[in-house]
């Protein structure tokens, strides 16, 4: 009988066969445009940290001070001695930027998600196609029953809500999508989804991961620039990409966040985040809604248009900061990243299972914190990789 071992890695073969191998890469510096691997320093296409806030000054010193007065961690779950003054600051300044009657904080979007649709499902769940895979696994764990929309697809959405409203005695139905989609960085139809979802009586719980701190008059989202957040039941968030920390939230009505609290398996089991992460994001959250906020916002647009100018991706939108370069096979795109890397250029392969089989691409995301000519680098360097771009 083969060992365990040995199995594993016949497993570990056939993934690197199909270019679907990944590898943990040490990085030796702090979150930015430059980072620090194998030795060598690499501009940063790859990063989350849309306004450049996960090293900046103000959240450091929160984080700091955090730790000066409550220590290094919450010592127990929320329910039970952890709930620190940290944790509640986060969600009253969470509430009053969201413009809603609570929230709260979870230690990562993963379990934002599995606790939340896990709480609240009864049997039907409808989902965008390209949904994160945390919401797939919150669903899938929940036992609902499962039905797909075509991605951004209306029709195909009210046809599954006209579906569903056929099974007798039904609870009431679930819509989960994303507002800005974080392969490929396009805009759910939030308006139309909501007059859907009120025409046929359903629930509607948006994961506002990408869009948090970036659209919107006062950085709420997508669904405040769409008019439409007062109209959405359940706001998801992490506080881990534009607002630099780490963690996620729910937003929302104050029975919403009881029934959480007593329900939310992953919340009501889980050690508290630690505090120094719940006060840096504070720090950011009170940032994003200030002028400096504003025009680091502005920034990262013009970033965006930049690069939207020059080379042939997918996006034709300049206010995206995911801007995907699609390649198609795993293989390529994984050849396409290790050239751009030769050039001192860091963005990794996205592939199959993150996407589709023969839909990899390299995920270029822009911050705030990039220059001008960082932006012209990246243009010369993809360029290279296809001379007719």
């Amino acid at each position: 009988m083969i060992s365990f071992d040995a199995e594993l890695q016949q497993r570990l073969t056939g993934l690197r066969g199909q270019g679907l191998l990944r590898e943990l890469r040490r990085v030796d510096s702090p979150p930015g445009t430059r980072l620090r691997i194998g030795g060598h320093t690499l501009l940063n296409f790859s990063s989350n940290d849309y306004l450049g806030l996960a090293n900046d000054a103000r959240l450091k010193h929160a984080a700091i001070e955090a730790v000066g007065r409550f220590g290094a961690g919450a010592g127990a779950s929320r329910l039970i001695c952890g709930s620190l003054a940290a944790h509640h600051e986060l969600e009253e300044a969470l509430a009053h930027f969201k413009a809603t009657e609570a929230a709260l904080s979870f230690s990562s979007g993963y379990t934002t998600a599995v606790g939340t649709i896990g709480a609240l499902l009864g049997k039907d769940v409808i989902l965008d196609k390209l949904v994160h895979a945390c919401i797939v696994d919150a669903a899938r764990l929940s036992g609902a029953k499962i039905r797909v929309f075509a991605h951004n697809d209306l029709n195909d959405l009210e046809d599954k809500l006209k579906w569903a409203e056929k099974v007798p005695n039904a609870p009431r139905k679930l819509i989960v999508t994303e507002s800005i989609f974080s392969m490929d960085g396009d805009a759910a139809p939030l308006a139309e989804i909501v007059a859907l979802k009120e025409k046929h009586g359903a629930w509607l719980m948006v994961d506002e991961a990408h869009a948090t701190g970036l659209y919107g008059k006062s950085g709420r989202g997508l669904a405040e620039a769409s008019g439409v957040s007062d109209r959405i039941e359940i706001q998801m968030g992490t506080l881990g990409k534009a607002l630099g920390a780490s963690g996620g939230y729910i937003c929302g009505s104050r029975p919403l966040i009881d029934f959480l609290i007593n329900r939310a398996r992953s919340f009501i089991f889980s050690t508290a985040p630690v505090p120094a992460a719940a006060a840096a994001a504070t720090a950011a959250v009170q940032f994003v809604q200030t002028s400096a906020g504003g025009k680091r916002r502005r920034t990262l647009w013009e970033r965006c248009k930049q690069l939207n100018s020059k080379p042939k991706v997918k996006s034709s939108n300049f206010r995206r900061a995911i801007i995907p370069v699609m390649i198609g096979g795993e293989a390529m795109a994984v050849e396409a990243a290790a050239r751009l890397r030769r050039q001192d250029i860091f963005v990794p392969a996205i592939r199959y299972p993150t996407v589709a089989r023969g839909q990899a691409r390299l995920r270029v995301t822009l911050t705030a914190a990039h220059s001008s000519a960082d932006i012209s680098q990246l243009i010369h360097a993809l360029k290279t990789l296809d001379p007719g771009r």
